[in-house]
């Protein structure tokens, strides 16, 4: 039987072929922009001040940036709290106590409370023992069809995993925290071991795949799998701890948590609802910005003579909100979010544990440039959309800078946003199916009259 392909002359005839069916589409997609005003309807499930719509209730995690009051929104300093606690306390106290704390923080999202050291050090040996990856899930999974997205790669991942897991479909509690506990411990080695494929056929670099050490927390043993000759200082490791930590939840409104749940609440396995968040996270609009915010950085380092110069870096800061410079978008990545207005609790601790790493790996000018489009952005932004808005820089701003101080490519940034995050899903899909219990089902209006059916022979 003849390929597809082979039934063109040449894939000139196949590609015009295509335009003309692209053409077509067209008006088939076209819905006039007061359709959604007329049957008010919340795009992007917010309402007109940009909040989200109330869609469930959740005991994981308040993101709290703002106050309605007699109806108007009030902007706040941000705040975000994992199960009652603040994260920038947690934060604080692992930096205090010079330990590394992702595991705890799992712990935390997963049961609701904080561990004793007992609890900890048995969750913490539980997740090592689920870190080696079946067998032969290397050669079969991340080799045999290498991938340019390692995103992708890590979604394939997952999904792949329930063809290996003896009980997948079971969404009992004890079930569902086997399988939350085994993604969290997964997730980075499939992660890395994709990294290391792409490296390989992409690159032509060696293959080399290291696997993790169960005495290693996530951050070191993520740190020696990436690197070469696998090493890594305890500073960088606890950076990235307080990375992972920063990026571990976010609400259950966040799209990628929400994508979770909703499949979750369709009763769908663990695979696939994890699978969907992380597709979800790899947009741009989503956990993909913080690559966004490294390629607006390197522009406006080759196009701004002196970044210290704030006229010049105003100017060129104008010309990207007006679609003239950047990626033409109009949006100044890493800056405005959602729902925190005068700051984001997660790009404030970031900046203030970054500093002095900056500062020993040379990377003193682009912190100092960073703190300069967070400063100037908001007034030129007021200036010329001729609104009084608060914004304040989102946690992306930072997040990539500390990554490539850590020497991870940027293919990875987006990534390691999903290890952390892994946590925050699973701790969301267990909390919509135990107590929700009634699948996820909003309504959308269609606008397209009822057509007769016309016979094929009569159709112009």
């Amino acid at each position: 039987m003849q390929s597809f392909d082979q039934k063109f002359a040449n894939d000139a005839e196949r590609d015009q072929l295509l335009r003309e069916f692209v053409e077509e589409s067209m008006s088939a997609y076209q819905i006039p922009a007061t359709a959604f005003d007329s049957y008010h309807v919340k795009r992007g499930l917010r309402e007109p001040d940009g909040s989200g719509v109330m869609a469930g209730v959740t005991r994981v995690c308040n993101a709290h940036g703002y106050i309605i009051n007699e109806g108007e929104r009030t902007p706040v300093e941000g705040e975000l709290y994992y199960r009652g606690y603040r994260m920038s306390t947690l934060c604080e106290n692992f930096v205090k106590e010079d330990r590394f704390g992702f595991a705890e923080c799992c712990y935390l999202l997963f049961f609701g409370h904080l561990p004793t050291a007992k609890q900890l050090a048995d969750f913490t040996k539980l997740i090592s023992g689920y870190e080696s990856l079946p067998a032969r899930f290397d050669e079969d999974i991340l080799m045999k069809a290498p991938s340019r997205s390692i995103m992708n790669k890590m979604a394939t991942g997952v999904l792949s995993l329930y063809a290996y897991d003896e009980n997948p479909d079971d969404t009992g509690l004890a079930n569902m925290l086997r399988q939350s506990m085994q993604l969290v411990a997964r997730i980075p080695v499939i992660a890395a071991h994709a990294y290391a494929v792409y490296r390989n056929v992409f690159g032509g670099h060696s293959l080399n795949l290291h696997n993790p050490r169960p005495e290693l927390s996530t951050a070191q043993n993520f740190l020696r799998m990436m690197r070469p000759d696998k090493s890594y200082t305890d500073e960088e490791a606890k950076l990235l701890d307080l990375c992972l930590v920063v990026h571990a939840e976010h609400g259950g409104g966040n799209n990628s948590s929400f994508a979770c749940r909703v499949l979750s609440s369709s009763g769908t396995d663990t695979y696939s609802a994890i699978g969907a968040a992380i597709g979800s996270l790899k947009g741009p609009r989503h956990g993909g910005a913080n690559i966004k915010v490294q390629e607006m950085f390197d522009c406006i380092k080759e196009n701004v003579r002196d970044p210290r110069d704030d006229d010049e870096l105003t100017s060129f800061l104008l010309k990207i909100m007006e679609g003239k410079a950047g990626d033409g978008s109009g949006l100044v990545y890493g800056m405005g979010h959602a729902i925190y207005t005068k700051s984001d609790p997660r790009a404030c601790m970031l900046k203030r544990y970054a500093h002095s790493l900056a500062e020993k790996k040379g990377f003193g000018e682009d912190f100092a440039l960073l703190e300069s489009i967070e400063r100037l952005t908001p007034q030129i932004f007021r200036k010329y959309k001729g609104v009084e808005k608060q914004m304040c820089a989102n946690v992306d701003l930072y997040s990539g800078l500390i990554y490539r101080m850590l020497n991870i490519p940027e293919c990875m940034y987006t990534p390691l946003f999903a290890i952390a995050r892994v946590s925050g899903w699973c701790a969301h899909r267990i909390e919509e199916y135990l107590t929700a219990k009634r699948i996820i089902r909003p309504a959308y209006k269609c606008i397209t009259p009822h057509r007769d059916y016309i016979p094929i022979n009569e159709r112009k």
